[in-house]
């Protein structure tokens, strides 16, 4: 079985921490999304792992290749039109059981599903509140998959796919791209898989869903930091280790020990990476990358990136009765 994993977006949402690092190298919970994503599939038997990169990939490569031991192929994107034609990059190397993951998606579910499923292939899903901006699935009485539809318009459906799939023959998956670009089937100007997979169910194809418990999106900031407190929540928490004389820790955080904390409150649901330096401040609902300075402030529900500096100033206030004082 092998793994399509496209990541060859700018993470224009993002923004500015993607101009200099790719989105899946962003860190929460003390390490980069990308990890948690891979290490999630370790209950899998891979053979290969295909990732389709672009904007820094280089980044991407030098990450995976230090990281991991598992074989691993990265093809360059140079067009980003859409989901189908990145997938369609890894043809070449694609001829039976597959999984197309996209690389912005953190899950919780038993994935040996797939290793007994009698279904061509399944797709995986999570109920949401407004599914108008993700792509849903209805299914028949018997749980089969009758249409796919991307960025539905009406609220009638919530069941929407996470992006996770598996499909037991990808030779299958690469004929209904084809049909799909030929065609020019696109939703809003792109070529997005779900419309390849309805090619598919139109076809005959048996694909069935699979829900998992938990979704994670990581696409934009505030997502980020959500995610960032579920997994300090459910077991990236080190803060009970890591109390010293002069700083108040207040767990969940994860905190590198390579870091220099003085005279500081950290937490809750805080990521402090490695050789950062913090000094006389409050750091809360916050992920500080590697190398940091944090002096004097307080930073809360912020993303500030590796080896940035964050320093203001202290100050001697006598107020007196009913005073009010605004620091800008």
């Amino acid at each position: 079985m092998k793994i399509v994993i496209p990541m060859a977006g700018y993470g224009s949402r993002l923004r500015p921490h993607t101009y200099s690092r790719p989105k899946p190298l962003i860190t929460i919970a003390g390490q980069p999304m990308l990890k948690h994503l891979l290490d999630s599939l370790a209950v899998l038997n891979i053979d290969e792992y295909i990732f389709i990169v672009g904007y820094l990939g280089e980044q991407l490569e030098a990450y995976i290749t230090k990281t991991y031991d598992f074989k691993s192929r990265f093809i360059r994107q140079e067009e980003l039109i859409g989901q189908s034609p990145a997938i369609y990059l890894a043809r070449s190397y694609l001829d039976g059981p597959t999984i197309v993951l996209f690389a912005d998606t953190l899950f919780e579910t038993d994935l040996r599903i797939i290793e007994t499923t009698s279904a061509d292939a399944i797709a995986f899903v999570k109920e949401v509140e407004d599914p108008r901006r993700f792509g849903v699935v209805e299914v028949d009485a018997t749980g089969k998959i009758t249409r796919f539809i991307e960025k539905p318009a009406s609220m009638d459906n919530k069941n929407a796919v996470i992006g996770l799939y598996y499909i037991r023959d990808a030779v299958k998956m690469l004929h209904a791209i084809e049909s799909q670009i030929e065609f020019d089937r696109k939703t809003k100007g792109e070529f997005f898989i779900a419309d390849a997979f309805q090619i598919m169910v139109e076809q005959g194809a048996n694909f069935r869903t699979q829900p998992v418990s938990v979704w994670l999106d990581t696409g934009k900031p505030e997502t980020v930091l959500e995610t960032n407190r579920y997994l300090l929540g459910h077991g990236f928490d080190n803060g009970n280790e890591l109390q010293r004389a002069d700083v108040m820790v207040v767990p969940p955080v994860h905190i590198h020990p390579s870091a220099t904390l003085r005279n500081t409150i950290v937490g809750p649901y805080t990521t402090i990476g490695e050789n950062c330096e913090i000094s006389d401040s409050i750091i809360r609902d916050s992920i500080i990358e590697a190398g940091a300075t944090i002096q004097q402030v307080i930073v809360d529900q912020s993303l500030i990136g590796e080896r940035a500096e964050v320093i203001g100033r202290k100050h001697t206030v006598i107020a007196g009765d009913q005073s009010s004082i605004h620091f800008t």
